[in-house]
């Protein structure tokens, strides 16, 4: 099975660095089967990424309105992402809009499935703030859990 970890974001916009973090916390756990990239959110690389895949997990960090460190767990399979989720991009082109024209393209693979943590701080600057930080290894855990319980099926 092809599994591919994307952790998107921008780790010098504080909060937006989430999705580095959580691939970080996965790479280092060397798992069988599974890739993990690093990337912006720059919709044509997530494009480029998708192809050829069977699982694809992304992370990242959002801000819908909802509490700080609250989770998003969102089928891309199945549902539409919100591009409200991803406003404070720079990219007009991204993690939404890259998974919708993969979906129109026929070449979303069988599962993506992302994991978003609401944000609080989107400046410049280094560090996630608290309640984000304490997500990371939880999101990490769920990641990891979902790929071990597929390869079980």
């Amino acid at each position: 099975m092809s599994v591919l970890v994307i952790g998107a974001g921008n780790d010098c916009r504080q909060d937006d660095g989430f999705g580095i973090a959580v691939a970080r916390a996965l790479a280092s756990r060397s798992l069988d089967g599974v890739e993990v990239l690093e990337l912006s959110g720059e919709g044509g690389s997530i494009l480029a990424a998708l192809e050829g895949r069977e699982q694809v997990y992304l992370v990242d960090a959002v801000h819908s309105g909802a509490d700080p460190g609250e989770l998003h767990r969102l089928d891309a399979g199945s549902e539409t992402i919100p591009c409200s989720f991803f406003h404070y991009s720079s990219h007009d082109f991204a993690v939404a809009e890259a998974l919708e024209m993969a979906r129109i393209l026929d070449r979303l693979p069988p599962v993506v499935v992302v994991f978003g943590v609401e944000g609080e701080r989107f400046d410049h600057g280094i560090g996630l703030s608290t309640a984000i930080q304490e997500r990371v290894e939880e999101v990490a855990d769920c990641i990891q859990g979902e790929i071990s319980a597929s390869a079980c099926r």
